[in-house]
């Protein structure tokens, strides 16, 4: 009886480990150039520190709007800091006038049609993208 409380206890909390982190899958269009993105290149491109690809190309930054449940994850996972500091960082940026955040789209549904539609658009999903007209360049694993 003990021993099976304690496989069940054991299997409940794995399934529990292996919910607790999510993956982040940032992606381009299926024609785009840009074989992978190093984690520093996607900071840049969706913290405005760059506007280009690699390849010199414009970057047409995508974001998942502001009250998804998953952006706070994407962004604490991408760059380790809280919604409240991003939210802060893009403030300062527009203020001055230096930069503009990504582009807020409603859904992922809507992040696939436009990424895939244009060759020079970046975006991220939580779920793994399975339209043949996206291609992901990184994936970002969320520690637990």
């Amino acid at each position: 009886m003990r021993n099976t409380i304690q496989l069940l206890l054991l299997s409940v909390s794995l399934a529990f480990a292996t919910c607790a982190h999510a993956d982040y899958y940032i992606v381009v269009n299926a024609s785009n150039p840009q074989p992978a993105l190093t984690r520093s290149d996607a900071l840049n491109l969706f913290m405005g520190r760059s506007r280009a690809f690699a390849n010199g190309e414009f970057a047409l930054v995508f974001d998942m709007p502001r009250d998804s449940p998953k952006r706070e994850g994407f962004y604490r996972t991408l760059t380790g800091l809280s919604l409240a500091q991003i939210t802060s960082y893009w403030a300062r940026l527009m203020f001055s006038g230096q930069s503009l955040p990504p582009q807020p789209l409603p859904d992922e549904s809507t992040m696939v049609e436009i990424v895939k539609h244009n060759p020079n658009a970046i975006g991220w999903l939580a779920t793994a993208p399975t339209d043949k007209g996206l291609h992901t360049v990184l994936v970002l694993r969320e520690q637990p």
